[in-house]
């Protein structure tokens, strides 16, 4: 691992669409045409009803934090410069839950069932990462 290169996701092509959105300033899930259910992480069936009739769906990017930890050592070396860093599972207005990092306060600040809010992490031309900040 090369700690001056930032680390980027390995995109599949069911999850293009999510990717190429961030990059636009969009938060997206997938929405089931036959179910309703709202889906995220990007899936090619609903977990609810098993049906391929998935679309895309912009969404506002609230929530509230759900579960969190802070990293304060033994990260891989190229995360040192950003500890200590918030990891957090962040459940949206919509149901589903999202992996992100929380920024925008002090780790200390962070605390379950806290309101946030997307913001977006321009990494280079090809990534845009989402993270979540306290609500305003």
């Amino acid at each position: 691992m090369n700690p001056s290169q930032p680390i980027k996701p390995i995109v599949n092509p069911c999850a293009q669409p999510f990717w190429d959105a961030t990059r636009q300033g969009k938060l997206m899930i997938q929405h089931c045409r036959q179910c309703s259910a709202h889906v995220f992480y990007p899936r090619l069936y609903c977990p609810e009803c098993h049906s391929d009739r998935l679309s895309w769906t912009e969404i506002a990017g609230r929530g509230t934090v759900y579960s969190f930890t802070v990293v304060r050592n033994n990260a891989p070396s190229a995360f040192l410069a950003a500890m200590p860093y918030v990891v957090a599972i962040v459940r949206l207005e919509e149901g589903v839950q999202m992996c992100t990092n929380i920024v925008g306060c002090d780790p200390e600040e962070v605390r379950c069932d806290m309101p946030v809010e997307v913001v977006f992490d321009k990494i280079d031309d090809e990534f845009t990462l989402p993270r979540f900040k306290p609500a305003t």
